[in-house]
């Protein structure tokens, strides 16, 4: 397709950009918010017929790009998650956001949000400031998510920020678990939630992958479904909602060995990135190569790098702007403790710098929690050529003494005693041999025992083994595909002069990788040869799978070609002949004539990526259009 024009769209600000974009999405049903005759629900969106077509077509493109290109294996899991395995991840426990509460109304807020949004409001409408307080508040929003509750609560006090409806004074900042909680079955006794992500299905069915897999690494899993989170106040429409599709991978891989040997095919990749250092110094973003940040140590390793990489290619193959699209590393409190490294694909829109897919090293956390959790071993191996000799750490409790001592909670000890790492085990086998006992903590009863020497041994043994046991480290991609679209609409959305002096109409410039229709077919005039002909050329287009729909209006051919251009469809068949036709390119106007019995073919051509509509305008006769043809006008 040519490319599309910035029209009158590079002038508008950017709330009444947005106003556009948001005006044209719900007017032609990309989407609407859902249950609208009963007043909606906020964080809640119904996709229509064109918005269904576009997410369809992305999550094709992502399955080709990912699933299908790396060998992955693809599962889909329930919703409906058991408390149980959502304790053994921490989200029972952690997966919290800050808020705050208007202290006359109850209602609720985002903490994080008004601070970002008093410090927005102030560099961009508050002409006295100083380069000092400029500075700050810029500041302030560089390192936002690194911000604790207690200095979020004296920032929100510091600058006297209130609850924005009614100006009331706020509570100081709490967390909030983000989970909807449900009950399994009818007798309530076995809580569970809708999922916050679809990851935790693909953790605890890693033993099965593995063996379906051949007990091979590396090898990843992907899973598309819904997620759903109890967003504290849902706003930025598509960008925060309560329900939402994710696409995540789980890539699975040696934690001694996170080579990748595709990472050559991505290395000379050059984009925007934002490590955590320019962050902190409140510098810009700058345009690295990847192959550069994974052997400065930037990124963290190959395969983390890799799929960097491979994310910026999804992307921007989708019509995601590559100048408004950055990959942000995350700042020391955004980092969980277990993760290596973590970097959000962060995508500019109108409502500024928006996270749209993470990519994270979650180093072996997840695999050793549900382990810990489930007392299944969620473990792979690596078979040596040759048997090797390795010092082990062998810890043998003495169930006879530990059930004398501790009788009920024997198993607990036990458990805690063979959970050690080996400098907790050395320490211990230290103390003992020069105390004959020593305090203990243990978790599961939540206190110190006292260990005796005739309890536990503690040695370092040499031993040959045969292969190497370990738990695997997982890189994880996770798509927010709401957003990834959103972003989409806006940088594919433009405006062009009209017929009317000041008219504009709208136009989406979708890659025909997106567009949500192909192809249209026109037949010029009312008359029944035509239409026999379209009806010929519509057969034709659905034999080759291409979606198109067919208008035989007696509207004028300029008002039908503007109200297909506001949904994004590339090109145009116009039938005024029996024998040829005209197909016209959307984002240039230009027109060629096609024998009707190729024109499908010549579609389809386009619509695969085979060629592209300057290769097909060197092979077919240009068309002038009349001044009626192009009679641009209010769809």
């Amino acid at each position: 397709m040519a490319a599309a024009p910035a029209g009158g769209t590079a002038a508008m600000s950017r709330d009444a950009f947005r106003a556009a974009v948001t005006n044209t999405l719900e007017r032609r049903l990309f989407f609407v918010p859902s249950f609208k005759i009963y007043g909606g629900v906020a964080g809640l969106y119904d996709y229509g017929p064109p918005g269904c077509s576009v997410k369809a077509n992305v999550l094709a493109s992502w399955r080709q790009h990912f699933v299908l290109e790396e060998g992955m294996l693809e599962v889909d899991c329930p919703c409906v998650t058991p408390e149980v395995v959502l304790k053994a991840s921490g989200h029972v426990e952690k997966f919290t956001d800050l808020m705050v509460k208007d202290e006359k109304t109850g209602n609720c807020y985002r903490a994080d949000h008004l601070l970002k949004d008093f410090c927005k409001d102030k560099l961009e409408k508050d002409h006295t400031l100083s380069p000092e307080q400029a500075e700050e508040y810029n500041k302030i929003l560089a390192i936002l998510d690194d911000l604790s509750a207690e200095q979020l609560g004296a920032k929100i006090r510091e600058f006297g920020i209130v609850a924005p409806d009614t100006k009331n004074p706020l509570s100081d900042p709490y967390p909030f678990n983000l989970m909807f909680q449900t009950s399994i079955g009818p007798s309530g006794l076995s809580p569970g939630y809708m999922r916050p992500e679809t990851a935790q299905g693909i953790f605890v069915n890693f033993k099965d992958l593995y063996y379906y897999n051949g007990n091979k690494l590396p090898f990843a899993a992907a899973q598309i479904g819904q997620a759903f989170r109890n967003e504290i106040s849902p706003r930025q429409g598509l960008l925060r909602v309560r329900e939402f599709t994710l696409a995540e991978i789980e890539h699975f891989v040696d934690p001694e060995d996170k080579s990748h040997p595709k990472f050559g095919d991505v290395s000379d990749l050059e984009f925007l990135m934002f490590p955590r250092e320019d962050q902190m110094a409140g510098k810009s973003a700058r345009r690295l190569k990847i192959g550069d940040a994974v052997s400065e140590g930037t990124v963290n390793n190959e395969t983390l790098g890799y799929f960097i990489g491979r994310v910026y290619l999804f992307l921007t193959q989708l019509g995601i702007d590559k100048d408004r699209l950055r990959f942000r590393q995350h700042l020391p409190n955004e980092m969980a403790h277990y993760a290596a490294d973590c970097w959000d694909a962060e995508i500019e829109c109108s409502y500024g710098w928006i996270e749209c897919v993470g990519i994270a090293d979650r180093s072996a956390y997840d695999l050793r929690a549900h382990s810990d959790k489930s007392g299944e071993k969620l473990e792979a191996h690596e078979k040596f050529a040759e048997p090797r000799e390795v010092e082990k750490l062998v810890i043998t409790p003495s169930k006879k003494e530990l059930g004398l001592a501790f009788k009920g909670n024997q198993r607990m000890v036990l458990e805690a005693l063979e959970a050690m790492g080996e400098t907790e085990a050395l320490d211990m086998k230290a103390a003992l041999e020069s105390k004959g006992e020593v305090e203990f903590k243990v978790c599961t009863l939540g206190k110190d025992v006292t260990i005796k020497k005739s309890m536990v041994s503690i040695n370092i043994e040499k031993k040959k083994e045969h292969q190497r046991k370990f738990t695997p480290s997982v890189i994880e991609p996770s798509f927010g595909i709401g957003r990834i679209i959103y972003c989409l609409f806006e940088h594919c959305f433009y405006q062009r002069p009209g017929k009317a002096e000041d008219e504009q109409l709208n136009v989406f410039g979708f890659p025909p990788l997106v567009a949500p229709i192909k192809c249209t077919v026109f037949p010029l005039v009312k008359l029944e040869k035509f239409e026999v002909v379209a009806k010929k050329i519509s057969k034709a287009l659905t034999a080759a799978g291409v979606s198109h729909i067919i208008d035989m209006t007696g509207n004028t051919i300029g008002k039908r070609y503007a109200r297909t251009d506001e949904i994004g469809v590339p090109l145009a068949i116009t039938v005024d002949n029996t024998t040829s036709v005209t197909v016209r390119d959307r984002d240039s106007k230009d027109q060629i004539r096609v024998d009707v019995d190729e024109v499908a073919s010549v579609v389809k051509e386009v619509m695969d990526g085979q060629s592209t509509w300057a290769d097909i305008m060197w092979r077919y006769p240009a068309h002038t259009a009349s001044a009626a043809d192009e009679e641009d006008a209010e769809p």
